[in-house]
């Protein structure tokens, strides 16, 4: 009779996930030490990512796709500008309403960040792991892409 249960050598889902969570989390925190960082609240970091993947937007299209009333999403958008991350110019299809959008300079504050956090990541492949796990390594990001577009 066959036995249903996993060779001794693979993880358990549970476990496997557990491990999964706690190295992508020491990952994301180690990224985060290698840029400079910033004064920005959660849900400033979160406006400036979608303005950044998506585009300029107008506050209550924000707050919809943030999940947050238009009236705390106008107090995050004033604190942006404050800080000159973001700039608001009128919406050229309804002039009652503004776009706001990424400032230039930050921009290129936002490339730089990036930039240092893949150039230590490159430099921590490149020591840390031999060709065949990077190679392994890159079949598990593909197993990853693939759960995370489920």
């Amino acid at each position: 009779m066959a036995s249903s249960s996993p060779p001794s050598d693979t993880p358990s889902l549970a476990s496997l996930a557990a491990e999964l969570r706690i190295s992508g989390g020491k990952l994301v925190r180690r990224l985060r030490e290698q840029s400079h960082p910033g004064d920005f609240t959660s849900s400033q970091k979160s406006v400036l990512l979608r303005l950044d993947r998506d585009g300029p937007a107008t506050v209550s299209a924000l707050a919809r796709a943030e999940g947050v009333r238009p009236q705390s999403m106008r107090m995050t958008v004033a604190g942006l500008e404050a800080m000159k991350a973001i700039t608001g110019k009128p919406d050229p299809t309804d002039g009652r309403q503004t776009l706001v959008d990424l400032t230039p300079t930050f921009r290129k504050t936002l490339k730089a960040s990036r930039a240092a956090k893949e150039d230590w990541l490159v430099r921590a492949l490149q020591t840390q792991l031999s060709p065949a796990e990077q190679r392994e390594l890159a079949a598990a990001v593909r197993l990853l892409q693939r759960l995370t577009d489920f």
